[in-house]
């Protein structure tokens, strides 16, 4: 289909110019036909050049199958019929609208077809014509029609019969089509790689040649073709981010602290001030960081532990402990919201127990001037805390004597950011935290620089949240549900796999969704909408006017995730459950369940499938995240290589920790056994491992916009 060795020209602003070895660092723009317009759609997905368009991959395929008699149609679904025209298409105007009508026939039955909008069909429609016509099957006044459906002659559809076409994300204004033309472009004017994998990898684990993978990963022939370059760019993601987990543990190993921590008396009469009592396995977890902070080394540790376990008075009372031994402490977190939400309660438990420490706030939002205040505090050691966002790794803040450093859910942090702020001081501690459950085989191989504690118990009092399992059939009873909860002050949250509507793929999307909850709920109950094409500062709004009750039902998409702490939102209900991995799932739960109230996770089977009924069933019955976790570990097969993604953002675009661990779990004795026998990949065969491993790492680094 390509010619990777071809000349093609492509575009820059000064004219065409000749393929050059620094073409994937170009921006998108100069692939033909991308003008700004379209350039600034690309950026609303992250693609801003070739490399990223490169690696922007399919989220699903498109497979396209033999016709189906029309008394064998179900609706809801994607088919393909072939039959004969019975009479000439219809043209039919409403206002505006120009509905065009036409009626299949085959051996079984008729099928009304039908296009919105498309009056100049008529001229091919023409009765007596065979046709093979594809699109979407919908119910409507007890019979079924398909809807827009793209219309093939009988041999032209026979040359797309089994093929796979790629679906991608898409923005408003930016079509599946249009990507799909774009990354061939890409794909036809690039050079070849050199493979930098060592050849023995290669064959010893059946790899396919890094550019075929790249290939065929967007147009594969087949699945088996799609599942040998999938394997291999898995293998790649999963290769590169151990490679440089290990160099980061290789650096770190046994270094001596220059801030050591010591705790005295004070450490347990603050606990005893708490207003609540810590748990027995907060307090065990609390002694192994007090351990290494005394212990004379840097402290690399991870605290593992599911949503409102109690992780983060932990972290507040590490951080008090760099107080207390004259040094600075920094907790980053991933939103803006969350920060202030600590900021907030920090402040308060402070003042309760009559502490002199003082936390300060840091966020990218905050003016110029008060950010310049905050560099001065931070600078002079006015502050003790300091609590943020990405703001606490930008250049112009200068720490003084910075000796802890904490992150919040460790996976939206990259390799690199974790490494970045700990460069800020004299080679602080460092303590990540999440609360995203991944049995403990692969937590040990995914945070490999880290020392790993488990908070594997809850506080008293947490009511457990009750689940339910339901059809779409459902939906009304839940409306009513969410709207005598609201009526009685307490929120919701609707989760919707996708932004918009897709051309292609059939699932609830947060910009419909909200429109439907506007129609069905009473006008003072107020419904909003979120997801993370929106700008930081819309985010942030909604976010906030959502904690403050401003706004009763949140609609929105996985991006809420992590980030925000409403303890009056009782009800998680999920559309298309079907569609999530079980630890997302459990994440997403964990959004509620943290105030009084009993809460509530309705999860809404879209498949009506019973396989997916028996993996949703194991959130029905269980609330322990690392439970669930190894349970869904168990159930993956490679059936949900595409579409059911749950490893969060760790820095994978394809892989997936859970229906990738085998691959994962070979890639990390490989990466032992290479960098054992090779730790500065000097060796003549991975010379071209370390070029692109320093590659990575600098765009790493790029990414964290400094």
């Amino acid at each position: 289909m390509r010619n990777d060795n071809s000349k093609k020209d492509v575009n820059t602003e000064s004219g065409p110019v000749k393929k050059e070895t620094g073409f994937t660092e170009l921006p998108v723009t100069s692939l033909k036909g991308i003008g700004d317009k379209t350039a600034k759609l690309f950026g609303k997905l992250g693609v801003e050049t070739v490399e990223e368009l490169l690696h922007y991959y399919p989220r699903a395929y498109d497979t396209f199958r033999e016709p189906q008699p029309i008394s064998e149609l179900l609706p809801e679904t994607m088919a393909a019929v072939a039959g004969m025209l019975t009479k000439t298409a219809d043209v039919v105007k409403y206002g505006h609208l120009q509905v065009t009508t036409v009626t299949l026939r085959d051996i079984s039955g008729f099928l009304t077809l039908t296009w919105f909008n498309m009056p100049y069909l008529r001229g091919t429609l023409k009765a007596g014509e065979h046709f093979i016509f594809r699109g979407r099957i919908v119910k409507k006044r007890g019979r079924l029609t398909m809807e827009q459906p793209e219309i093939y002659r009988p041999e032209k559809y026979a040359s797309l019969v089994h093929s796979m076409q790629p679906i991608y994300g898409q923005t408003k204004g930016l079509g599946n089509k249009t990507i799909a033309k774009t990354v061939a472009e890409a794909l036809e004017a690039r050079n070849t790689e050199r493979d930098y994998l060592p050849a023995g990898l290669r064959i010893k684990y059946e790899l396919a040649e890094y550019n075929f993978a790249l290939e065929h990963i967007h147009f594969p022939k087949d699945e088996t073709e799609l599942l040998f370059s999938r394997k291999r760019l898995v293998f790649d993601e999963f290769f590169m981010f151990l490679l440089s987990v290990r160099l980061l543990k290789d650096k770190k190993e046994d270094r001596q602290s220059p801030c050591p921590f010591k705790i005295g008396g004070e450490a347990a009469a603050l606990e005893e001030k708490l207003p609540f009592a810590l748990t027995g396995a907060q307090k065990k977890v609390l002694g192994e960081v007090y351990a290494d902070l005394s212990g004379g080394r840097v402290m690399n540790r991870l605290i593992q532990g599911d949503v409102g376990s109690g992780k983060t008075i932990i972290a507040v009372l590490a951080l008090l402990q760099a107080a207390y031994n004259g040094f600075q402490g920094a907790l980053m977190v991933p939103t803006e919201v969350l920060a202030r939400q600590h900021f907030e309660s920090m402040n308060e438990l402070f003042t309760g127990l009559s502490l002199p420490v003082k936390p300060i706030l840091l966020t990218g939002s905050m003016t110029a001037k008060e950010k310049r205040l905050a560099y001065e505090k931070i600078a002079g050691h006015e502050a003790d805390i300091i609590i943020g966002t990405h703001a606490l790794i930008q250049e112009k803040v200068v720490y003084d004597k910075l000796g802890l450093v904490i992150t919040d859910e460790q996976h939206r942090f990259g390799v690199g950011q974790r490494e970045m702020l700990g460069s800020k001081g004299m080679e602080p501690h460092i303590l990540v935290m999440s609360a995203t459950p991944i049995p403990r085989t692969l937590a040990i191989i995914i945070y490999g620089d880290l020392d790993i504690s488990i908070i594997d118990e809850l506080p008293a009092g947490r009511q457990a949240i009750k689940n339910c399992v339901v059809g779409k059939d459902y939906r009304e009873n839940a409306y009513r549900f969410i709207e005598r909860e609201a009526g009685a002050g307490r929120q919701a949250y609707v989760i919707c796999p996708m932004v918009e509507a897709s051309e292609m793929l059939e699932a609830e999307n947060v910009i419909d969704y909200t429109k439907t909850l506007r129609e069905h709920l009473p006008a003072d109950i107020r419904v909003e909408y979120l997801h993370g094409k929106m700008k930081a500062k819309e985010k942030n709004a909604i976010m906030e006017l959502f904690a403050a009750n401003e706004i009763q039902v949140l609609v929105s998409t996985t991006v809420i995730e992590v980030g925000i702490n409403v303890p009056n939102a009782t009800i998680m209900m999920i559309e298309n459950a079907e569609r999530f991995g079980l630890a997302q799932l459990h994440q997403l739960r964990g959004r509620v369940g943290r105030g009084k109230d009993q809460s509530y996770c309705i999860m809404v089977n879209s498949s009506g499938e019973e396989d997916a009924r028996k993996r949703l069933e194991i959130l029905n019955k269980s609330n322990d995240g690392f439970f669930i976790a190894s349970e869904d570990l168990k159930l993956r097969g490679p059936g949900d290589l595409f579409g059911v993604r749950q490893s969060g953002d760790l820095e994978f675009r394809l892989a997936d920790i859970f229906t990738d661990a085998d691959i994962l779990k070979t890639v990390s004795e490989e990466v032992k056994e290479l960098m054992d026998r090779d730790p500065l990949l000097e060796h003549e065969e991975n010379r071209e491992l370390k070029r692109k491993l320093d590659l990575y790492l600098e765009r790493s680094y790029e990414k964290l916009n400094l």
